[in-house]
């Protein structure tokens, strides 16, 4: 394991800390949207441990993750933190209006509970392409 896969999950893993934060305090969108930050951030680790490329932008990100588990049947289309899903709860958050841009409380909670099985889904990943290098 090195130091940048650490850092990139623990990142995600204290994102994971504020979402459940956040939906304590009853801010759906906002532990939404910290939800699928969380997927954002832990998806790099398999990314890094694979092919030793950094990648910052979301779009980088999203392209080398889907070319690297595209066939591989470990990671199904988890949730909507996943970068599998191009509509996600950060660009309802961020970026939609009117009344289907809500996030509800049941759907925050749902990606957060996804988000975690997503993160554990990428360490599992980046320990399995530590064995397989």
């Amino acid at each position: 394991m090195t130091a940048e896969t650490d850092s990139y999950l623990e990142k995600a893993r204290e994102l994971l800390g504020q979402a459940d934060a956040m939906l304590g305090i009853k801010i759906p969108e906002a532990a939404g949207r910290t939800a699928y930050l969380a997927g954002f951030h832990a998806a790099p680790a398999p990314i890094f441990e694979r092919t030793g490329k950094v990648l910052k932008s979301h779009h980088g990100v999203h392209t080398e993750f889907l070319r690297l588990t595209k066939d591989d049947q470990r990671v199904e289309p988890l949730c909507e933190c996943s970068c599998r899903k191009p509509n996600n709860l950060k660009s309802i958050a961020d970026y939609e209006t009117g009344p289907g841009a809500r996030i509800s409380a049941d759907r925050a909670a749902a990606a957060v509970a996804a988000a975690r099985h997503f993160v554990a889904r990428m360490a599992e990943l980046r320990a399995a392409g530590r064995t397989n290098s």
